[in-house]
């Protein structure tokens, strides 16, 4: 909490001192602007920040009848974005809507417009709205993923909605590729989240696009949702490579249950042994599908010369405790490390730990046979 309202002071300072506002804060954050909005205020009401806005009225005095005569086209003498921030964020709502109309054309200032929408002052508020009207529908793409986040975010706020609908107007109804910007180059999972549900009711997808956004990125709601659409849209052949190539564990268990539906069982037993346990599942459930029997699968490789990592742990996911428990017991002492790890883990599904041997264990070499070792000794340590 304090390095976060150092790091808010510090955008401050640096807009005070005139920097640009791609320098003064991380713009790609939307939190980043509220907090801006709101820290400016403070600093100028308890005297931390002294903005001059002479630039507004041509004086160095309030002026505030030539404020209150202003029209809605700027002067020809533009502030810096810096400035402008100042006077779109003071305390006083006169000088937030005189500052307004030199907001347009400057896609830098656009989430700074975005809370004005949101003003509590009604001139203020009426002032943003239209600027954002004619504004946002231009914006660039680059512009696009860093303001729609802030409508987002704000759009809990009691005047937030009319912001909302500009924006959902503009993806629902505008091109398509303001979609994809947003849903491929915005950082906030918000917004994709938002720009994936557009994009699915419009069908701007088919099940290969889907399948390379899911697989691409990082959110786990956009992988599940972008996954199953994909899966859904039965076209095995182009989406099921890109599925099970994903890093994703659930991404990979959707590709594993499309082979399900493409008749392809048998190709889902290699998937027996990934790292995802939510794979292997999927992968269980399909080979059972196709006839086939995974714990056998487990049994053959765990009694093979060369292991896989994740087979005595797959084994203790489906197998049974008599059958299985001597060849786990066994593979305790295999040279591959990730091998006894695993045989740690299967012994303790199966409820088979010996506490003798786990504490033996508890000196092995391989971190990961000591942590499962200490995992399996949870229930005996108090």
């Amino acid at each position: 909490m304090r390095n976060e309202a150092e790091a808010r002071q510090a955008a401050v300072r640096r807009v005070g001192r005139g920097l640009p506002l791609e320098r003064a804060l991380d713009g790609t954050r939307p939190k980043a602007w509220a907090d801006l909005d709101e820290d400016i205020r403070r600093a100028v009401v308890h005297g931390h920040v002294q903005p001059s806005h002479a630039w507004l009225t041509g004086e160095s005095g309030p002026g505030w009848r030539r404020l209150w005569r202003r029209t809605s086209a700027p002067s020809p003498a533009a502030p810096s974005g810096a400035r402008l921030a100042l006077a779109l964020c003071d305390p006083d709502g006169r000088i937030r809507e005189a500052a307004l109309p030199y907001a347009a054309g400057r896609p830098e200032l656009l989430p700074l417009v975005v809370i004005r929408a949101t003003d509590w002052a009604e001139p203020v508020r009426a002032r943003a709205l239209a600027l954002l009207r004619a504004e946002l529908p231009t914006a660039s793409h680059e512009s696009l993923t860093v303001t729609a986040p802030v409508i987002l975010r704000l759009a809990g706020r009691l005047r937030g909605g009319e912001a909302v609908e500009l924006l959902d107007a503009l993806l629902r109804d505008g091109p398509g590729a303001a979609v994809t910007a947003l849903l491929l180059g915005c950082r906030d999972a918000a917004t994709r989240r938002a720009a994936l549900t557009v994009a699915l009711d419009r069908r701007l997808y088919d099940g290969l696009g889907l399948a390379l956004v899911a697989a691409g990125d990082h959110d786990p709601v956009v992988q599940e949702r972008a996954a199953s659409a994909a899966v859904a849209a039965g076209e095995p052949d182009a989406t099921v490579p890109v599925l099970l190539g994903a890093r994703s564990g659930r991404v990979r268990a959707a590709g594993v249950t499309a082979l399900r539906g493409a008749g392809r069982h048998a190709e889902a037993e290699p998937y027996l042994f990934d790292r995802s346990g939510r794979t292997r599942a999927c992968a269980r459930w399909v080979v059972r599908q196709g006839g086939g029997d995974p714990a056998s699968v487990y049994r053959t490789a765990c009694a093979g010369a060369d292991v896989p990592d994740r087979a005595p742990l797959g084994l203790g996911e489906c197998g049974t405790r008599a059958v299985d428990g001597a060849a786990l017991r066994k593979l305790t002492e295999h040279p591959n490390g990730r091998v006894r790890a695993s045989a740690v883990a299967g012994l303790r599904l199966l409820d088979l730990v010996d506490p003798r041997r786990m504490r033996e264990l508890l000196d092995d070499p391989e971190p990961g046979v000591v942590r499962e070792a200490g995992r399996a000794l949870r229930p005996w340590t108090g």
